[in-house]
């Protein structure tokens, strides 16, 4: 059985910043900040995490567990008529190709699919409903069920084991973000990891993090397919790492030894600068 988890926003949707509006709306109705998002980095977090950093920046302190409450609730409360006014605007999209992605999954009785989102459980379907991708998700793990990434995918995975009705081991679980944070949550669990870059995240540091797979959308299947086990590589080689910049895959060293070719050119680099001073002694 594979467990394949979906980020949502910047991966799935893109929701043209209905859920900062509504963040921003909720915070300014308890500490009177009109813009508290503008001082956090929102993309990558968990609402957990985000909705604690946003009252911060408004109120200059920590919130309390009723604060927090009613912050959530006012959030939550908010983000309909949020994600209405973006899909009003036009500001609203699904992720190019992921409809046909999910579908091809959603036919494959040997793949289960699942949200790995840092969104409330009630944020991420109204996110969701605009786009009519909920019906694929039939799991998830979501950003009320801990702080921390890492231990929102697990207990997607949890669910997922519950669905199967047999233990899921974590080579048997893909996680497809759209930022660098994706990827680490991913690692630190266990499990295998990809990113899109037509998302919210920064290329550079979605690169350094060595995703297993990385390319813009979900247009081109195969190099997905191929990552997933569902389809053969077309080189005939074990499936192991690839960087997949658009379409063309690559078997990369990293998927045996952990290291790709930025790591062996700064390795290299350093190894050369250290004779030379070896050499000047």
């Amino acid at each position: 059985m594979k467990v394949v988890l979906f980020d949502i926003d910047g991966t799935l949707v893109k929701a043209g910043g209905a859920g900062a509006r509504a963040l921003n709306h909720a915070v300014h109705a308890l500490t009177g900040h009109p813009e508290a998002c503008k001082s956090c980095q929102l993309q990558g977090g968990t609402d957990k995490a985000n909705f604690e950093n946003a009252f911060v920046a408004g109120a200059g302190r920590k919130p309390t567990r009723k604060e927090m409450s009613a912050l959530t609730e006012k959030y939550v409360a908010r983000l309909p008529l949020e994600v209405t006014a973006s899909v009003k605007a036009g500001n609203y999209s699904k992720v190019k190709g992921v409809e046909k992605f999910l579908a091809r999954l959603s036919g494959k009785k040997e793949v289960l699919v699942g949200l790995g989102t840092g969104n409330l459980r009630e944020g991420a379907f109204i996110k969701l409903e605009p786009s009519g991708l909920m019906k694929h998700f039939a799991f998830g793990g979501y950003g009320c069920d801990s702080h921390q990434r890492s231990e929102m995918l697990k207990k997607a995975v949890g669910r997922a084991a519950k669905i199967a009705k047999t233990a899921i081991k974590p080579v048997e679980v893909f996680v497809i973000g759209d930022t660098h944070l994706d990827v680490q949550a991913a690692r630190e669990a266990g499990y295998h990891s990809a990113a899109v870059l037509d998302g919210f995240g920064d290329e550079r540091l979605i690169m350094r993090s060595n995703p297993e797979l990385v390319t813009k959308d979900f247009r081109a299947l195969k190099p997905w397919l191929i990552w997933l086990g569902l389809e053969k590589d077309p080189r005939g080689v074990r499936r192991g790492t690839y960087i997949c910049p658009d379409s063309p895959i690559e078997h990369a060293q990293h998927g045996r030894t952990g290291l790709d070719q930025k790591d062996l050119d700064e390795g290299i680099k350093r190894l050369r600068a250290l004779k030379k001073r070896t050499a000047g002694r």
